[in-house]
């Protein structure tokens, strides 16, 4: 197993070059002990990756983007979760894969990818043909999706800012939207749009891409910059989720305006844009007050209370 990335990591846009085999923590928090918060089953993604029987997921702590209003802010800033060795992850990968998943999802994959492309190598050499989904922030080095697209199947990239002044304030680097549209391109290259495109998830999706955004409240400029820049870089034929779930995470996301919930008017607002645009595939949500996919991932058992609900229709 090859590991020497951890010694001077550059696995993320950050360059922070932290050993991290020596117990130094890199920016994303994390050493090079492969740290997990919860496998199992999921239903609260797009029905092209849950399908009926859920979409295998793999939430690593820790992350190299680290926006103050994170949902996952539990594992993403607080850290929670386990360290596993490669060869437990292998075994609980394996367990997660009899339960006849659609596909495994890696969640905030990049600072742990050493790990997971030598777990990938054992499953494809013990004949696992699940596809495999890269679920990522966005915030990844284009040079090394190239690296990523030998392994992963699936990208389900987030696209969260087409401002950089916003970006500067949520995580702390102006550059997110060059860096993410570098990416995209490289992702769109080598694996396409989502395919094929279902969103019964009766077909659940084998390779593409899939680009996500959250609206935030007060920011809807942003979102629409965003949909403007999706379209003139790759038409209207790639696959959106237009997500309206944005909670307040409790002790971080005190600054105005990001205190409170979407509004009806601000997320109707991206959405006639989407339409005038004439993107053809796009997820869009419900939006209410509260979402039953709102981690607690202090519950290690399932974080997500919708996925019992799932489960047992």
């Amino acid at each position: 197993m090859n590991f020497d990335a951890y010694k001077n990591c550059a696995l993320c846009p950050r360059d922070c070059n932290a050993d991290r085999t020596r117990e130094k923590s890199g920016f994303c928090g994390e050493s090079a002990d492969c740290r997990v918060s919860f496998i199992g089953l999921h239903f609260g993604e797009e029905p092209s990756l849950t399908g009926s029987r859920g979409s295998g997921t793999i939430f690593f702590s820790g992350c190299s983007s680290r926006c103050f209003f994170c949902q996952n802010h539990q594992i993403s800033i607080g850290h929670d979760g386990r360290i596993v060795t490669s060869a437990e992850l292998l075994v609980e990968v394996r367990a997660l894969l009899e339960k006849r998943v659609h596909n495994l999802n890696f969640v905030t994959p990049d600072h742990f990818w050493p790990h997971i492309r030598e777990l990938c190598r054992a499953l494809r050499e013990e004949g696992v043909n699940a596809p495999m989904l890269f679920n990522g922030s966005g915030y990844q080095r284009s040079d090394q999706v190239k690296e990523y697209a030998a392994w992963m199947d699936i990208f389900l990239p987030d696209f969260k800012f087409a401002e950089p002044d916003l970006a500067q304030r949520c995580m702390g680097d102006k550059r997110y939207p060059e860096i993410a549209l570098q990416a995209l391109r490289e992702m769109v290259r080598l694996k396409g749009f989502l395919e094929p495109w279902d969103t019964t998830g009766e077909q659940t999706a084998l390779r593409g891409v899939l680009v996500r955004h959250l609206v935030l409240p007060g920011h809807v400029e942003n979102s629409l910059k965003v949909l403007k820049l999706l379209h003139q870089e790759f038409g209207s034929r790639i696959p959106l989720s237009v997500m309206s779930q944005f909670q307040p995470a409790r002790g971080r996301a005190a600054k105005k305006p990001f205190h409170r919930t979407l509004r009806s008017r601000e997320y109707d607002q991206v959405l006639v844009l989407a339409e005038e645009l004439g993107f053809e595939r796009v997820y869009t949500q419900e939006l209410t007050e509260e979402t039953a996919f709102l981690p607690n991932f202090k519950n290690s058992d399932d974080p997500f209370s919708g996925n019992k609900v799932r489960r047992t229709e």
